[in-house]
């Protein structure tokens, strides 16, 4: 982590002005020093048009959960997308988010959440992974329990018969995502990502990664425009050259993806769903970046909305 950003004391966050917090916490501190308190949006023109703006874990990735999520409410993100392989609490290191967690330890997150009127609205998951039943029913007992709308992973094809079932049994939508290109892999490409959902369930869908579409070399509109009626999730991020793997991540609007485009392509096709920011460029200024992507997001929307 810079040693810029472990000299950072305090975030000023959230449009209703929401009390700082320490985020010395991103040097591997304790949390922020505060009582919990019930998030306000920092994005309400985005809720008028359906969008519920989250954020994802992997931007805090130097953090356990229990200390992000602070930073999350404070930031005015209504909701967030936990990864199964980050911790999820400092004092207890082996403790990872995801379902392997026993019962008084979920009842623990639950309320963790409800202190701070954050939701768990999408889960980042190996779902899928050796193809196991038991697994994969395991990792939807988790979800359901937490009140998740969709399961975020990259199945390999061979175990969609296993959760499509499952999909329509515990109503929980599986959102296939992607990342870069790169040797042997296919998800980069939209098409092989909806060939995958074809004669599917409408619960088998994607979850659009437009900034590694950026990395990529490719379109996000475009993009976009293929999975039409298919998105159950979003993850929101822009980076800054095109066709570079290793491009850094930028705040929204500054980097190629064209950004006012991208969210006016969802609003057209009626997108209505969650849109998780995920910032992977661990910068000086990581939490300041985070909340020019949730500034951006609402004044996209406000001008959207008329």
């Amino acid at each position: 982590m810079d040693a810029n950003l472990k000299r950072r004391t305090f975030l000023r966050a959230g449009a209703a002005g929401a009390a700082g917090l320490a985020v010395s916490a991103m040097a591997g501190g304790g949390p922020a020093a505060r009582a919990a308190e019930k998030v306000v949006s920092s994005t309400p023109s985005a809720a008028k048009l359906g969008w519920t703006v989250g954020g994802q874990l992997y931007t805090f990735r130097k953090l356990p959960f229990y200390e992000a999520l602070d930073i999350i409410a404070g930031l005015g993100l209504v909701c967030v997308e936990p990864c199964f392989f980050l911790q999820l609490d400092k004092a207890r290191p082996k403790l990872k988010t995801n379902e392997d967690l026993p019962p008084d330890v979920r009842k623990e997150l639950k309320q963790r959440l409800a202190d701070r009127g954050v939701a768990m609205s999408a889960f980042y998951s190996d779902v899928g992974k050796g193809n196991d039943n038991d697994k994969a029913r395991k990792i939807f007992e988790f979800a359901k329990e937490m009140g998740v709308g969709a399961i975020v992973a990259e199945p390999p094809a061979e175990a969609l018969d296993l959760i499509e079932p499952l999909c329509d049994e515990y109503r929980i939508n599986l959102a296939i995502h992607n990342h870069p290109e790169k040797a042997g892999y296919t998800n980069w490409k939209p098409e092989n990502v909806m060939a995958l959902c074809k004669d599917r369930s409408k619960r088998i869908g994607a979850c659009p990664d437009t900034g590694h579409w950026v990395r990529s070399g490719l379109d996000p509109v475009a993009c976009l425009k293929v999975y039409e009626g298919r998105i159950h999730n979003v993850h929101l991020k822009d980076a800054l050259e095109k066709g570079n793997r290793k491009s850094r991540d930028v705040p929204l609007g500054q980097g190629a993806a064209g950004y006012k485009a991208v969210l006016a392509e969802l609003k057209r096709q009626g997108y209505r769903g969650v849109m998780t920011i995920e910032y992977e460029h661990l910068s000086p200024q990581l939490v300041d970046d985070v909340k020019a992507c949730a500034a951006f997001v609402e004044k996209a929307a406000k001008e959207l909305a008329g």
